[in-house]
């Protein structure tokens, strides 16, 4: 077994590293999946999910806007298949898609989002997605929740989308679309992608 207490290189990408955490936050990286426990300490690690590509370096390096669109062809089925089921339009999940992982399934973000859609694991499991890197599991999941936010948001496409980055209760806090950066910005871009998908 390989413990890895930094941050992972680029080769981890060839390989499936799980991640454990334990209750402080401290993670844990190791070639294999267990049941771990560190019995000298008594201290348990939970199983968080596998590392894959992080987004903010790798998904979307070395790619044209060409080849990002011919590598989200792929996935077209899947998006039209959930967009009907979740009543919500196969463009906006397309958009988010594009921004949120570049197309790529395995896709790990520095916070530890994942695949697609960029799932958080708690929120996968709350979705029923068992597997996040499933592009199938992950797509679902991904426009079942942006189709509730939009529900919870009366279909204000902008303030949904600010949660999906930021998280519900912090766009209900603000009455709108949070004074931070990286979500004003994830916004304009989705929105950008969206228009130009929806034309």
């Amino acid at each position: 077994m390989t413990l890895v207490l930094a941050s992972l290189s680029v080769r981890a990408q060839n390989g499936e590293i799980h991640i454990y955490s334990d209750h402080t936050g401290a993670r844990l990286y190791t070639d294999k999946k267990i049941n771990f426990k560190v019995e000298k300490s008594g201290v348990d690690y939970a199983y968080v999910g596998k590392y894959g590509r992080p987004t903010a370096v790798l998904s979307c390096a070395g790619f044209t806007a060409a080849g990002l669109e011919a590598r989200g062809a792929q996935y077209q089925y899947h998006i039209d298949q959930y967009s009907r089921q979740f009543a919500i339009d196969a463009a906006l999940v397309k958009a988010v898609m594009r921004v949120e992982s570049c197309f790529d399934s395995a896709a790990v973000s520095r916070v530890g989002a994942q695949g697609l859609m960029q799932l958080m694991p708690d929120r996968a499991m709350r979705l029923g997605v068992t597997d996040s890197f499933s592009p199938a599991q992950n797509i679902r999941g991904g426009t079942e929740f942006l189709s509730n936010l939009l529900k919870r948001f009366d279909n204000n496409i902008e303030y949904a989308l600010a949660a999906y980055n930021a998280g519900p209760l912090t766009v209900e806090r603000y009455k709108g679309i949070p004074p931070y950066k990286e979500t004003q910005n994830y916004v304009k871009r989705v929105m950008t992608h969206y228009k130009r998908y929806s034309s």
